[in-house]
């Protein structure tokens, strides 16, 4: 799927994807959560002596329109996949902006790492993914910053790669101590009567079994399920994956100095 990445001589600490959950408010159309963005940004800065790659979702700016054009699934006949491309292109990269922004004001060094000019996909899978660019500049002391984006597809014209599947690819080709999931939520919930809620907070195959998609939002990147089964691949690849939430102050600065806060894990090599 991706060439091997240029000779780096820095691996990355972590990987942390921000989800569309705790950027925007996923219900409403390119709504920004701007308070909880720049704190996360801060504490982003607050552990950048150590190198990472971040990523970011649509949320908000994107889902909504890739349903709307069908951009997640094969071409089904309706007219305007070329321009709902163009759109929803366009509406990630406001998205985008903001977060760079937010990372700036907060001290950090992010640069943009767009994925559409590094990537092929063939029905909504990738099929040839560069990471040259995130060694690079991770090479001179640097963020990579990426993000789920609509992306060349030699068979649907369009197609969507998810930061998730971005993840993954990360993981499995420059091998972080961890891979962070930031989301709304504490960790992967566990179904049950009304309460205060529950979350497993070790993750394995009988979990993902039991998993069903939420329904709030949209989410055309498969919502709870798709990312349980991404931190599985993530696993797999000798990586720890956690699912944390950005609501907590302090908890992803944490994260990223190694500790193993609160949330849901899927820790490397567990089955």
């Amino acid at each position: 799927m991706s060439p091997p990445p240029a000779a780096s001589g820095v691996r990355p600490s972590s990987v942390v994807k921000l989800g569309g959950s705790i950027l925007t408010r996923k219900r409403a159309v390119e709504a920004l959560r701007p308070k909880i963005l720049a704190r996360l940004a801060a504490e982003i800065a607050e552990a950048a002596d150590r190198p990472l790659i971040l990523l970011h979702g649509a949320g908000s700016f994107g889902h909504p329109g890739a349903r709307r054009f069908g951009l997640a699934v094969a071409p089904d006949g309706r007219p305007g996949r070329v321009r709902g491309a163009a759109i929803v292109g366009t509406e990630v990269r406001r998205l985008h902006l903001a977060v760079l922004r937010a990372l700036v004001a907060a001290g950090a060094n992010p640069v943009s790492v767009p994925m559409a000019t590094h990537v092929l996909q063939r029905e909504g899978r990738p099929v040839h993914l560069d990471l040259t660019p995130f060694t690079t500049v991770l090479d001179r002391g640097a963020i990579p910053v990426a993000f789920g984006d609509v992306v060349p597809d030699d068979r649907w014209g369009f197609s969507i790669l998810s930061a998730d599947t971005l993840a993954v690819a990360l993981a499995t080709e420059l091998h972080p101590q961890r891979v962070l999931f930031v989301s709304d939520v504490p960790g992967v919930l566990e179904a049950g009567p009304p309460g205060p809620p529950r979350i497993y907070p070790e993750l394995s195959e009988t979990v993902l079994e039991r998993l069903t998609p939420g329904a709030g939002g949209v989410d055309v990147t498969g919502g709870i399920v798709g990312k349980v089964e991404a931190m599985r691949k993530i696993a797999a690849a000798g990586v720890d994956a956690g699912l944390i939430s950005g609501l907590s102050d302090g908890r992803l600065t944490r994260a990223l100095r190694g500790e193993r806060v609160y949330g849901s894990w899927w820790s490397a090599g567990a089955h």
